[in-house]
């Protein structure tokens, strides 16, 4: 990574360096160029005037003046000019070569059709003007003016400046490479310390924080990470606490069982109603294990996050009726009337066998925890999108500080009444494992003395 950072700040820092360099290295040189060979088209244009006027074609008016001005400018333009009549004879040469002779070229003849013309030779660092002589009157064209001069000097000045860029460029990747390795070391550190902490927290060491200090992105991914190790220890208890909660109460029965028969194999001579009492009671410990192993089992079940879930639509009113049925005896060995109140036809893309231990466990909660002579009240309605189920009971109720721990594991609001009633402490875990997994929300309402009310919502779609 440090790498890469180093090259990237490279490469931007040098190469818009370089960029913006040649960019205006080449505006330069084209303007100044540009500029010359406008300036020397505007002289050359002037001359051309002077001489039509005066009649400089003419043998008798040749006037010296404009001689020696083509003479000077030929000279301090490194370059030269020549002028020639209707004839292409050469009248004037800067360079005294070719006066008196007939000049035949393309720029020439050009100049007799009456065109002008300014060109850049780029291969001879020079610039050739042709300007033709025409009588402003008869547009008759007399002659025309050929100059060729010199752009050395803005070559040779854009080249000075291109050495310079070079030179500035090359001082610009010294420090870029200075700053670029100081930069990615910087960044690179924090992710170092991070790959370190992670690496210490893999080993084992998950009661240390991490403290990373850095830019504002670095010090959020450490706070993440002391998040993440934060919820680890939180699982790490709470795996250690239902640890020892199931080996308690797997223990607690066969503790039992074993203490009624040590109690029967101290008797040579027991009577038999107190081998049945005792054998009655082992038989009681024995469901109960069985019991708490069901439910150890569905909780598991429920925790594979990649557990299969048996998607069908099913008619929760049907489904609750069966529930009702079945644990209707539980509820009338205790007097408590069982009422269900629906408000419409209601289908729900749900797990059949895990709504319906969900549904179960509320119910048998809410007759197992009520007064005797005492009413549940199940009550299903829905709406366009879920469908709610609200389990309400003239029992016991919860204690408002209990309320938000009674759907942890081995969780007993009364342990005492709890044993008496069966509960193994598992049923609402359950039920909340089960409701999450179809993307729902239980709510509890309660006070003490006063009953409970349990409320679900379920989406009537499932969501994957």
């Amino acid at each position: 990574m440090r790498v890469r950072i180093f090259l990237a700040v490279f490469f931007i820092g040098v190469g818009s360096t370089l960029l913006v360099g040649y960019g205006v290295l080449g505006f330069y040189k084209n303007q100044s160029i540009t500029s010359k060979i406008s300036h020397m088209v505007g002289y050359t244009n002037q001359i051309a005037n002077q001489m039509v006027l005066s009649g400089y074609l003419s043998t008798n008016n040749r006037q010296p003046e404009i001689s020696a001005e083509l003479s000077l400018a030929a000279e301090l333009s490194n370059g030269r000019i020549l002028v020639v009549d209707g004839n292409l004879s050469v009248i004037l040469d800067t360079y005294r070569q070719q006066e008196g002779t007939t000049l035949i070229s393309e720029d020439a003849v050009r100049c007799l059709r009456g065109e002008s013309r300014a060109i850049k030779e780029k291969e001879m660092q020079r610039a050739k003007i042709t300007i033709p002589l025409v009588n402003s009157d008869t547009k008759e064209v007399l002659g025309g003016i050929l100059f060729i001069f010199s752009l050395e000097q803005e070559y040779s000045m854009a080249s000075m400046l291109q050495q310079k860029l070079l030179l500035f460029v090359g001082v610009i990747a010294v420090i870029v490479v200075f700053v670029g390795l100081l930069f990615s070391e910087n960044l690179a550190k924090p992710l170092k310390e991070i790959v370190h902490s992670i690496n210490h927290i893999t080993e084992g060491y998950m009661d240390e924080d991490v403290s990373i200090h850095g830019c504002y992105e670095i010090t959020q991914i450490s706070d993440s990470i002391n998040g993440m190790l934060k919820q680890m220890r939180q699982l790490e208890e709470t795996r250690q606490e239902f640890v020892s909660n199931v080996s308690h109460e797997l223990k607690t029965p066969i503790a039992s069982m074993k203490v009624l028969a040590d109690s029967l194999l101290s008797q040579e001579e027991a009577p038999t109603e107190l081998y049945r009492e005792f054998l009655q009671d082992i038989n009681n410990e024995i469901d109960r294990e069985n019991e708490i192993i069901t439910d150890l089992l569905s909780l598991v079940k429920l925790d594979k996050k990649n557990g299969e879930m048996h998607i069908a639509q099913v008619s929760i009113n049907e489904l609750l009726e069966i529930i009702l049925k079945r644990l209707k005896p539980i509820a009338k060995a205790r007097n408590i009337e069982l009422v269900f109140e629906t408000f419409r036809p209601v289908l729900a893309e749900v797990d059949e066998v895990k709504i319906s231990l969900a549904i179960s466990n509320l119910i048998e909660n809410a007759i197992k925890y009520n007064l005797e002579d005492g009413w549940v009240k199940v009550s299903l309605n829905a709406d366009y999108k879920y469908f709610y189920l609200t389990v309400a009971d003239s029992g016991i109720g919860i204690p408002e500080s209990a309320q938000s721990l009674i759907f942890d594991r081995f969780y007993r609001v009364d342990k005492a009444r709890s044993r008496q009633t069966g509960g193994t402490g598992l049923g609402l875990s359950i039920t909340k494992n089960v409701v999450l997994m179809h993307k729902g929300v239980i709510k509890v309402y309660s006070r003490e003395n006063e009953g409970s009310t349990f409320t679900m919502r379920i989406p009537l779609s499932f969501i994957a």
